[in-house]
């Protein structure tokens, strides 16, 4: 237990000091310049696991309890709701944020065809129809999100789900547990909210209340993912649908003129856009119990 105790300590301070430098020494630089940080982006999501990794060593825990298999038998539907489930609860989130916002709602799509011209393809010159390409972008986006997003969705939920949600909720309990380290998850997001990422730049607040409304939104997509992980024993399931909900989260700005409101929604990182993953997240603390709750140090 102690070591366990111990590794904790050290992945959390590991995963913020490496991706602190990383955001610091390579993003900011890079943003400055203009250049576009997509695959930045990506590599950063790979430093939990890395923090992972180099805990287990120090602390000298090994890697027993990796969680990193496919447990099919008994748990297909499990498998389901992490491919698709998310893509739902991302157009569910969607629909909330045009019901409260009308005004933003573009039927012509008018976000996708600005897309299309910036990337030399006008729509215009094709001869799909608007309704076909729609259908295509969904289709796409919620059934390959998760596949296709897995090797560095999977850079994150072995260091958050697989490594330190066991390990807090040993020293604290599940549900204080869930709470902190959705707050920890969403702090770790500061460095890239900072410049941007997922708000944007002019909301009111900058950069606090983006920081803030991350730290809602990682605590509760949390929540789904320690489920998903609890009931399988194993990380690969999270990994699909965090992978997914990456995967979807533009679908709503395709509906709209210029993207939508980037604090708001129709992305679920939005308060709005988020709302369907924050009352199923409740609903879960609420609701489910645990297969077992761990001993308590």
């Amino acid at each position: 237990m102690e070591k366990r105790k111990t590794g904790l300590l050290v992945y959390v301070l590991l995963v913020f000091i490496l991706t602190g430098a990383f955001a610091y020494g390579v993003i900011y630089p890079a943003a400055r310049a203009g250049k576009d940080v997509t695959v930045l982006l990506t590599v950063y999501m790979l430093f939990p696991t890395v923090a992972a990794v180099l805990a287990r060593l120090i602390s000298g825990e090994g890697f027993r309890d990796h969680a990193l298999h496919f447990q099919f038998k008994g748990h297909i539907r499990h498998y389901l709701l992490a491919w698709l489930g998310p893509g739902l609860l991302v157009i569910l989130g969607a629909a909330v944020y045009f019901l409260f916002c009308p005004g933003r709602l573009d039927l012509s799509a008018g976000y996708l065809r600005q897309i299309m011209a910036e990337s030399g393809i006008p729509y215009e010159a094709q001869a799909v129809p608007m309704g076909l390409l729609l259908a295509i972008q969904a289709v796409q986006a919620v059934l390959l999100g998760g596949i296709v997003n897995l090797i560095p969705s999977l850079g994150e939920e072995w260091g958050w789900r697989g490594y330190m949600l066991p390990r807090l909720t040993e020293r604290m309990g599940r549900v204080p547990a869930l709470l902190l380290g959705g707050v920890i998850w969403g702090l770790w997001h500061a460095p890239i909210t900072a410049i941007g990422h997922n708000y944007g730049l002019g909301y009111p607040g900058f950069p606090w209340t983006g920081i803030a409304a991350m730290c809602v939104f990682c605590t509760a997509l949390g929540i789904l993912l320690w489920w998903l992980t609890e009931k399988t024993d194993s990380v690969i399931p999270a990994a699909i649908a965090h992978g997914a909900i990456n995967g979807a989260a533009g679908l709503g700005a395709l509906f709209t003129a210029d993207g939508g409101d980037p604090f708001v929604g129709p992305a679920p990182t939005g308060i709005l856009g988020g709302l369907p993953i924050l009352i199923l997240a409740v609903l879960v603390l609420i609701l489910d119990k645990p297969k077992k709750e761990p001993e308590r140090e």
